[in-house]
């Protein structure tokens, strides 16, 4: 039973570093979708001090498409301030997916248009809606809320 987590073309280490590690503390998935704006190589991870790294479930994928290839046909959400349904109104199930973009742009336009009745979001004031929280900050909180759904199976 797990959950996963889709990050778009990550940017910033440290966002990945932390959604990482959310991910094997709570058996979840990661699946990083290139390009990435760092190396996950055994040399950067190391230098890192990512000690939990080897307990990450992770899967690298050449590209959206090739993403979509091959989970497309599975339970997506795609987390956007364009989301029309909240995050909290989803009934999430097991192997649903969850896919982020990137910090500095989101999820392509004419991928949140394709999919937009898959499109949730994070509720925020009407004075910082233009903005988002942070990558790893949002991935928690909507992971954490299905997690809570599906009764936190196999956690403490």
């Amino acid at each position: 039973m797990a959950i996963h987590i889709v990050f778009v073309e990550p940017e910033i280490p440290p966002n990945t570093g932390n959604i990482a590690r959310t991910c094997a503390a709570t058996d979840s998935v990661l699946h990083l979708v290139e390009p990435l704006g760092f190396s996950i190589d055994d040399k950067s991870v190391k230098r890192a001090g990512l000690d939990y790294w080897p307990f990450v479930k992770l899967e690298v994928h050449e590209s959206l498409d090739a993403f979509m290839k091959k989970y497309g046909n599975r339970q997506l959400y795609l987390a956007t301030t364009k989301g029309g349904r909240k995050y909290a109104d989803v009934k999430f199930k097991d192997e649903d997916m969850i896919l982020f973009g990137r910090e500095t742009a989101g999820l392509p336009r004419d991928f949140i248009e394709a999919h937009q009745e898959k499109a949730i979001r994070i509720p925020m004031s009407r004075d910082t809606r233009l903005r988002s929280f942070n990558l790893s900050n949002s991935a928690n909180i909507i992971l954490f809320e299905a997690l809570r759904q599906l009764g936190f199976p196999g956690l403490e």
